[in-house]
């Protein structure tokens, strides 16, 4: 039989993964013939979440230059590189007429510069693009068959060929290995959420859970009302766009250069609030000059290394949290020496000895750089970061609207000021410590919460327009550790902070803006939800269980499957959630390099098996002769 494998998922990680199996055939698995069944109900290439049928309004969060889904040298895998072009270098060739697209998304691309933001249309036909490519460098004897439906179960025996059941079809795909690459999915509600539904239907209300806010059903949030918003993070921005421009509002640049919106008429008034109560810091807006820090310097190799060897395992705010600190203060201060000296006291030799002999963690590292940094605007305070309106109290919530308006408006100005370019080192340092953690599996959701926050944050160009909202009263902010209850005496949902004593806003919507957990336990993924059932490991955050070093699904004995891979979001390897830059080392492609290679030596192994076998069973030349007679 020939041999195949299910690769379930079509989104940009099996696309990915098609790539670095193209790449690596040639060493590992030769000539020899292969079967690769993609499953998914959505184009391949985008997948579901990157899919060309969306709102032409919503945005990718990175600029088209740091895009790309090809590898380079600085990838540390035992693979061959095989470069492409960046997001940006490829809108170039549609625009040189080197790549032929429809007449929308020539259009489209017309315009975008390199240090554009994209729009998600014009990403899913990069992602498609690549997709072709990758199925076509495979070598000749490995075909690509593309089912468009949903996996709904794996099975098979450990030591034996798998067998992978779609829905609506009678007979499973047999497969010798089986990868999954499902992405963003979506989940069960938790029994918060499931309370606040039957709330809202024994009221006659409105609750949206977290979901992809693309695939959301916003009909029912009704012009003018209030609509209570948990979350202020990348699912917000989407939410606002498909409520404001999305229904017919307009911005425009007034004399003074300041932007104004012009509503339709058809917007409802989100009032927005979150644990921190402010958005994701702005996208910095400028490029580095000169030298980047060094990384990685406290958090690297070795440390992860330690880490990982202590015989009563690590906790992640006691053990990694202080690495973590130190890695990006060393980050920010290297800059700060190397482009702005003027603003230290001492020299940078002398800060980076003394700053290496600190203690992760210790008085000693703030000691040293309030002596030897005089602005404490110059210093770095990831605990300030990461709680800004820690102890704000204002009077009422006009007062507190004038007060998110200045934040915002100070957040924009930093990150778009070079002057600032610590901003950006630190940002640097953050992908050099994701990168690292990878191997470190699950760090639960405050991380991922805090890097996003930091790095992840929204285009500049989003932000002015939700002043342009909170000035026009169709944003109204919330304020920080703010809550929502159902209150049964009124039958509304209603919210308050901490930053506004006493003040109450009532409304009958409340939309969670946010993703669903990505947790095996609660996905509404029935594949998963089996895998997990029939023995799959699952982390205490309830992330798929992988072997680090290929992606393997280890069993709750922490036993590696032989024939099942992950890799993704769902998984405790998974690497930050944005499309990878180029020249960054990016996990996901070590990752994907490491499994493809795990799968390909599988194969040939079983090929080289095989021809023995049919070496030792094939007739003699006498055995021939005979029969002929």
């Amino acid at each position: 039989m020939k041999p195949s494998v299910v690769i379930v998922g079509a989104g940009p990680r099996a696309t990915g993964i098609i790539e670095r199996i193209a790449a690596n055939a040639p060493e590992l698995y030769g000539d020899e013939p292969l079967d690769l069944h993609l499953v998914d109900p959505y184009p391949p290439g985008g997948g579901r979440i990157w899919r060309r049928d969306q709102s032409p309004l919503l945005w990718m969060n990175s600029l088209a230059e740091d895009v790309t889904m090809f590898t380079d040298d600085t990838v540390e895998m035992a693979g061959p590189v095989r470069p492409g072009p960046s997001l940006a270098e490829w809108a170039a060739g549609v625009r040189a007429g080197e790549v032929p697209v429809d007449a929308a998304l020539a259009a489209a691309v017309a315009g975008l510069g390199p240090r554009d933001f994209p729009g998600r249309r014009i990403q899913s036909a990069y992602l498609g693009w690549v997709y072709e490519q990758a199925v076509a460098a495979l070598p000749p004897r490995i075909a690509v068959h593309e089912h468009r439906r949903r996996a709904v179960r794996v099975a098979g025996p450990r030591e034996g060929r798998q067998q992978v059941w779609l829905e609506g079809r009678p007979a499973p795909l047999t497969a010798d290995l089986v990868v999954l690459t499902l992405g963003h999915l979506d989940a069960q509600p938790p029994s918060e959420q499931r309370e606040l539904a039957r709330f809202a239907a024994r009221n006659g209300l409105t609750y949206l859970p977290p979901d992809f806010t693309a695939d959301s059903d916003l009909s029912a949030l009704r012009p003018g009302e209030p609509v209570l918003v948990r979350g202020f993070g990348l699912a917000f921005i989407d939410l606002m766009v498909l409520l404001t421009e999305g229904r017919g509002g307009t911005y425009r640049t007034e004399a003074d250069g300041r932007l104004t919106y012009h509503p339709s008429g058809r917007e409802p008034v989100l009032h927005v609030g979150s644990r921190r109560g402010v958005p994701y810091h702005s996208k910095i807006g400028y490029e580095l000059a000169g030298p980047r820090p060094p990384l990685p310097r406290f958090l690297g190799p070795a440390q992860i290394d330690a880490l990982l060897a202590r015989p009563g395992g690590f906790d992640f705010r006691r053990d990694v949290w202080p690495l973590i600190d130190k890695e990006l203060g060393f980050a920010h201060y290297h800059r700060l020496f190397a482009a702005h000296p003027e603003r230290t006291l001492t020299t940078w030799p002398e800060f980076e000895r003394r700053y290496a002999a600190a203690e992760p963690g210790s008085p000693a590292l703030g000691e040293l750089a309030a002596a030897a940094v005089p602005d404490p605007a110059d210093r770095l305070d990831l605990d300030a970061l990461d709680h800004p309106l820690a102890g704000l109290r204002v009077r009422d919530t006009d007062a507190l609207q004038d007060t998110l308006r200045g934040h915002i408006e100070a957040d924009l100005a930093r990150r778009h000021d070079p002057e600032h370019s610590p901003d950006l080192a630190v940002f640097l340092g953050l992908l050099s410590v994701y990168g690292q953690l990878v191997r470190l599996g699950d760090r639960g959701p405050w991380w991922h919460g805090f890097f996003s926050f930091l790095a992840s944050g929204p285009p500049g160009p989003r932000l002015h327009r939700l002043l342009a909202l909170s000035r026009a009263g169709v944003v109204r902010f919330i304020g920080a550790d703010a809550t929502v209850t159902a209150d049964e005496r009124t039958g509304r949902f209603t919210a308050g902070s901490a930053s506004v004593p006493g003040a109450r806003t009532e409304a009958r919507a409340l939309v969670d803006a946010r993703l669903p957990e990505p947790t095996v336990t609660a996905s509404r993924d029935r594949l998963l939800r089996a895998l997990h059932t029939d023995g799959a490991a699952a982390t205490p955050a309830g992330l798929l269980s992988v072997h680090p070093a290929d992606g393997r699904i280890l069993d709750r004995a922490g036993r590696p499957h032989p024939r099942r891979f992950a890799l993704g979001p769902h998984t405790d390897a998974r690497s930050s959630g944005a499309f990878t830059r180029p020249r960054t080392n990016a996990p996901s492609f070590r990752q994907n390099d490491a499994s493809a290679r795990a799968l390909l030596t599988f194969l040939a192994q079983r090929a080289g098996r095989r021809h023995a076998v049919a070496a030792r069973t094939a007739p003699t030349s006498e055995d021939s002769h005979a029969a002929d007679h």
